[in-house]
């Protein structure tokens, strides 16, 4: 039997309802709500036919242990996503484009790089098991309902899951404060990966021993870094610029 997770928030449902409609049990709205934004997802419900209970705010409170939910909440199957990175590789018709996340522990952090991985065409997000967030309320509901889209596989040893990429003919490129190049001097139209470790600390030793590449961010303001998703999504574009605009 298909194990139940409750979402929330706007944004997270109407993804779900764009790519699984069959997942969701039952969605939940603000009985007081009467705006546009739900009338336009109760019109989004109804082409797919879900159902659709109107209740107290107090019940939409209580189902998400007081999370902001925007008042509306959905209990859906879970969804399983590809979790063998290899069969993902083998898959595509295009070069591959790799986020990999040493050492990210902050939920909303997560969400955040999710969500921008999934705008920008990441095939995959790879993290280690034992220094990570893992999936949670919070990142599904930061990640806009990215967290159902792109694949986050967690692997118990890293540097082993680098040195097989890099078998597989997939560039590491690493971000690095202190490397000569930047990151616009990188052939992003290549099957990559973008590596970047936490915040203060970095990547790991063999993380950065294991990548092709360092590169850093230009920065020309007094701040000396930048939040792990910001940095993300500066990487991510760049792939995005040099494959579909140049």
């Amino acid at each position: 039997m298909s194990s139940t997770k409750t979402i929330a928030g706007f944004h997270a449902i109407l993804a779900r309802l764009h790519h699984y409609p069959e997942s969701i049990k039952t969605i939940y709205i603000d009985a007081k709500r009467h705006d546009k934004r739900s009338i336009f997802l109760l019109d989004k419900i109804n082409n797919v036919g879900c159902k659709v209970c109107h209740v107290e705010t107090n019940r939409l409170d209580n189902m998400t242990g007081g999370m902001r939910h925007q008042g509306v909440v959905a209990i859906c199957n879970e969804v399983k996503l590809p979790n063998d990175i290899e069969e993902i590789l083998d898959d595509l018709q295009e070069p591959a484009l790799l986020l990999i996340l040493d050492g990210v522990t902050d939920p909303h952090n997560l969400g955040a790089c999710l969500r921008t991985a999934n705008a920008a065409g990441v095939h995959a997000v790879i993290a280690p098991r034992n220094r990570s967030a893992s999936i949670n309320d919070i990142v599904y509901k930061v990640s806009s309902g990215a967290a159902d889209i792109t694949p986050y596989i967690m692997v118990t040893n890293l540097a082993r899951v680098l040195r097989d990429l890099k078998d597989m003919d997939v560039c590491l490129v690493g971000t690095d404060e202190n490397a000569v190049n930047n990151i616009y001097t990188v052939n992003a139209t290549k099957s990559m990966a973008w590596v970047l470790g936490s915040e203060g600390k970095g990547m790991r030793r063999l993380t950065r021993e294991s990548c092709d590449y360092l590169v850093n961010i230009p920065m020309l303001g007094a701040v000396e870094s930048l939040n792990v998703s910001v940095a993300s999504s500066l990487c991510l574009y760049e792939s995005v610029r040099q494959r579909n605009y140049c």
